[in-house]
């Protein structure tokens, strides 16, 4: 069985709510004039609002790095740049929304070679670029390309089409299960060459979400689910300094870890401690002002949680929230319509927005150790930013395509 059965009165039901017929019998109806077909204003007001929120806490958060010894910049420079990196991702977007599904299904294994292609060209002199001992980006004039971003919507698609090829061996460990191990392989080795195993846990994530949901044997799962564990583990342990940030965040107030390892924990604690209920009051952050590392991007919500509070926080969390439930919701609609490709798509970018969501506000509250994974759509970083606007852009390609067929229509 390729997906977890729901009931169904569930699909009768979404037919009835979505659609302008009253049975499930409409979907057989011939291709017709079907008329306009909305979008989904509630998936564009919160993309929206959080891309505005974005705008408004990186030039909070960016503002005082002006006169700073590290960056030789205006104060308006990593603003100007995230607004640039905004309009190219909404233009990208707009370009995304219109390649239909099944389009992206035929490119799900050469978009997934180019993901790689792009993985192995960053160690290649002349090509790639290198910061602070990192091989993550391709110039590309304008900005820099950070190729695990473009990795994952290739994971995403490569991980939906795979399991759809697959639907008749899901529980199969030889034939459903091991060939992806063997391609997440790959990729993990090119990643952690570079390294980034941030990203690497959110391609595994995205692959084996899509794995469960597509029907995988639950036991062989749970099994794989431990060994992946085991293996981060051993990573994080592998290298030393991996090892020394691991155990820093358990005691950030330990004097040496306060200095060291953990002082960008420990600063993030402080602005959200400050912060209290309601903020300090926009722009009176005293954080950013060369305290905390790095504030405008993997640590942005510390900012918010100084200057806004424990209520500027819970909007952007519920926002979030709301985004990956509705693209949940998406899926599971494009499932009972027999789209199991772009459901498994959609509820892959949930998976995505929804634990990248949980690492980076787990990092910056201390749940987690330190690692850098940016807040969708707040945080500073155009490569991050136009990789998830344009998976929303593809949920919603889904949600169109969920209200053709439910009108009548073909896609």
């Amino acid at each position: 069985m390729l997906i977890r059965r729901r009931k169904k009165e569930d699909a009768d039901d979404i037919v009835t709510r979505v659609g302008d017929y009253n049975n499930a019998a409409a979907l057989n109806y011939e291709p017709r004039d079907i008329g306009p077909v909305p979008p989904d204003y509630g998936v564009l007001f919160v993309v929206f609002s959080l891309m505005l929120l974005g705008c408004l806490m990186v030039f909070s958060a960016s503002i005082s790095l002006g006169d700073s010894p590290k960056y030789h910049i205006s104060e308006h420079y990593f603003f100007v740049r995230h607004v640039i990196s905004l309009v190219v991702a909404l233009f990208g977007a707009y370009i995304v929304w219109h390649i239909p599904m099944k389009a992206w299904k035929k490119m799900a294994f050469p978009f997934f070679l180019f993901g790689l292609f792009l993985l192995g060209a960053v160690f290649i002199p002349g090509i790639g670029k290198s910061t602070n001992g990192a091989c993550r980006w391709i110039p590309l004039g304008l900005f820099n390309l950070q190729v695990t971003e473009v990795m994952k919507i290739a994971v995403l698609i490569y991980a939906a089409d795979f399991t759809v090829r697959k639907q008749n061996y899901m529980h199969s460990v030889k034939k459903g299960l091991l060939p992806m191990l063997l391609v997440m392989g790959l990729v993990g080795f090119l990643v952690l060459k570079e390294p980034d195993l941030g990203a690497y846990v959110m391609m595994l994530a995205i692959s084996m979400g899509i794995l469960f949901l597509g029907g995988i044997n639950l036991t062989v799962f749970i099994m794989v689910l431990v060994g992946v564990l085991g293996l981060l583990v051993f990573m994080i342990f592998a290298a030393s300094w991996r090892a020394a940030r691991f155990f820093a965040y358990l005691d950030p107030w330990e004097i040496s870890n306060a200095q060291g390892k953990a002082y960008q924990l420990s600063h993030s604690l402080i602005a959200f401690g400050r912060g209290e209920s309601w903020g300090v009051g926009l722009g009176d952050a005293i954080e950013k002002q060369h305290y905390l590392p790095e504030a405008h991007t993997d640590f942005i919500l510390a900012i918010v949680g100084e200057e806004l509070g424990f209520a500027g926080v819970m909007l952007i969390l519920v926002l979030l929230f709301w985004l990956v439930k509705r693209a949940i919701e998406i899926g599971r609609t494009a499932i009972h319509l027999e789209h199991i490709f772009s459901g498994l798509v959609a509820e892959g970018i949930g998976i995505w927005i929804g634990v990248q969501t949980f690492i980076n506000v787990g990092v910056a509250s201390g749940l987690l150790p330190t690692k850098g994974l940016t807040l969708p759509f707040i945080s500073f970083g155009g490569s991050a930013i136009m990789a998830v606007t344009a998976a929303v852009a593809i949920l919603l390609r889904v949600d169109y395509e969920n209200k053709v067929t439910m009108k009548g229509g073909k896609v």
